[in-house]
């Protein structure tokens, strides 16, 4: 028995040494299978179906570019928070976030019982005024006929002024509140007030409901007016020097990343943020629609043409988040001589600035001072082919 044991136990080891040598050897060639996996070969007939056809990079001028992030904002003058001056309790709205409003359109009705004082100390010194006026006249005509003093008319003259102030700073205060001097001066009076919109736009922000009281400082609603929208960026502080106003500007926003927009340096701003950015101020081209206030933007500022070696877009494929381009390769033929020249290596390269349908390509080091053969058309097809050859060894 102790002998079984003994020859089980060395079939055992053996056995395991063996499997650890197999993952060892399967381990050393799969760096090979993965160099492997950067080479494509296609017959002549594949070839000319594809339609594939070889280039070189080209010298061209295209602009260079300042990367920039930043958000649709709003000028001061298109953002209005509304309030109640006076104060009071909302008595009725009926606006909602997101509704269209016009210009002196009313918002709310805000119900106060100080209005009623006011109103009534506007009636009160119109009375007075009136008084006064005739009075004045009255001291005038005694004047002339040297009946009475004239300080008895300059204390006539001076209730007039006073009266008249009196009144202009009750009718500023009613107007102010959102009294209807109209119904006022025909002798109503009354107990509320209307809140009007002073631009047009959209309610973005609603603070109120029936019934709650506002202070004079509450903000009952936001209105923005989306129709001369901006764009501030963010520019570190080192690109700043090749910014320069009049410039255009490119960006897409997160909504909708395929559409592209147009803008122009307006304003660089002199003060370098605590980020060590500064801010940009552009003016759009033109009022697209489907912009929002706080949108993030992505944007290139084009800051001139330098020649740099490119090739066309459709040349340069993306793939997991790098960019590649095929160089053909030379081969040892075959018999017949006919696949020579048919082999196309993957390479990674760097994309940079793109323009008018060419992009400029950096080329990795060991290629930087040779003039490759590159598919400039079929390079999708190409990469195609790679990867689905690739999932059948797998």
């Amino acid at each position: 028995m102790k002998k079984i044991i003994v020859y089980l136990l060395l079939l055992t080891t053996v056995s395991c040494e063996k499997k650890a040598e197999e993952t060892e050897k399967t381990a050393e060639k799969q760096p090979e299978k993965e160099l492997a996996t950067n080479m494509v070969e296609l017959t002549k007939m594949q070839y000319e179906t594809v339609g594939i056809e070889i280039g070189t990079t080209t010298i061209r001028n295209i602009s260079d570019v300042v990367a920039a992030n930043g958000v649709i904002d709003i000028p001061p003058q298109n953002l209005v928070s509304i309030s109640a001056p006076m104060g009071g309790f909302v008595r009725k709205t009926e606006l909602l976030q997101g509704m269209n409003v016009k210009k002196g359109q009313i918002l709310a009705t805000v119900e106060n019982p100080d209005f009623i004082q006011i109103q009534q100390d506007y009636l009160e010194t119109g009375s007075r005024l009136e008084y006064a006026e005739l009075e004045f006249e009255r001291q005038g005509q005694l004047s002339k006929e040297n009946v009475n003093a004239k300080k008895v008319l300059q204390q006539a003259a001076s209730e007039v002024k006073t009266q008249k102030a009196r009144l202009a700073g009750l009718k500023e205060k009613l107007i102010t509140a959102g009294i209807n001097l109209n119904i006022l001066e025909k002798g109503k009076i009354v107990n509320h007030a209307n809140i009007i919109s002073p631009i047009s736009g959209s309610v973005t922000t609603v603070n109120v409901n029936l019934g709650k009281y506002v202070n004079p400082t509450d903000v009952m609603f936001e209105i923005v007016d989306t129709d001369h929208l901006h764009v501030e960026l963010s520019i570190f502080e080192q690109d700043i020097p090749r910014v320069k106003l009049g410039q255009l500007v490119r960006f897409t926003v997160n909504n909708n990343p395929q559409k592209e927009h147009l803008a122009k340096v307006y304003l660089i701003n002199q003060k370098i943020n605590e980020d060590r950015t500064v801010r940009v101020h552009c003016h759009l081209e033109h009022d697209d629609t489907g912009l929002l206030p706080q949108n993030f933007v992505k944007a290139v500022i084009e800051t001139g043409a330098n020649p740099v070696p490119a090739l066309p877009d459709q040349a340069v494929v993306d793939y997991e988040g790098k960019s590649y381009v095929f160089l053909q390769r030379a081969r040892q033929a075959d018999d017949e001589g006919e696949n020579e020249g048919l082999t196309f290596e993957m390479t990674e390269v760097a994309r940079g600035v793109s323009e008018n349908g060419f992009s400029q390509i950096t080329f990795p080091d060991n290629l930087k001072d040779q003039h490759p053969r590159i598919v400039v058309k079929g390079a999708y097809a190409l990469l195609s082919k790679l990867k689905n050859s690739e999932e059948e060894e797998e």
